[in-house]
């Protein structure tokens, strides 16, 4: 049974239909991380608790690159990530599918009786 969260293999049509409902997509990651300030006298660094800030990584060119990320945008950038995780699986899927969709094609031929055309 199929559910909303995978499309038929074969038909871009529902894959296409599904796309504007994991709009925005990303690809990358985020991550929480505690760097201090500048104040002299700040009391969260003092105490080495520092501040929370948040890292997006991503590969551009080959290259590793990270940009901070806004607070208010953490929330939408989380969705977004995981729509395009939500994209790479159905792009594996239909890798995967192609390929056993030819083995059993392929065994299929190639068990035609003699004098058959294949």
């Amino acid at each position: 049974m199929r559910t909303s969260h995978q499309p038929a293999l074969h038909d871009p049509a529902l894959l296409l239909a599904e796309i504007p409902s994991h709009w925005p997509m990303a690809k990358g990651s985020l991550a929480e991380v505690r760097k201090p300030c500048i104040r002299p006298n700040c009391r969260a660094c003092a105490s080495g608790r520092k501040h929370p800030a948040f890292l997006f990584s991503l590969t551009e060119k080959g290259r590793r690159r990270c940009l901070y990320v806004p607070r208010d945008l953490v929330a939408a950038l989380r969705q977004a990530i995981a729509n395009g995780r939500w994209m790479e699986e159905q792009m594996r899927r239909t890798g995967v599918g192609l390929i056993e969709e030819h083995r059993r094609n392929r065994t299929k031929s190639s068990r035609a009786p003699e004098g058959s055309a294949s």
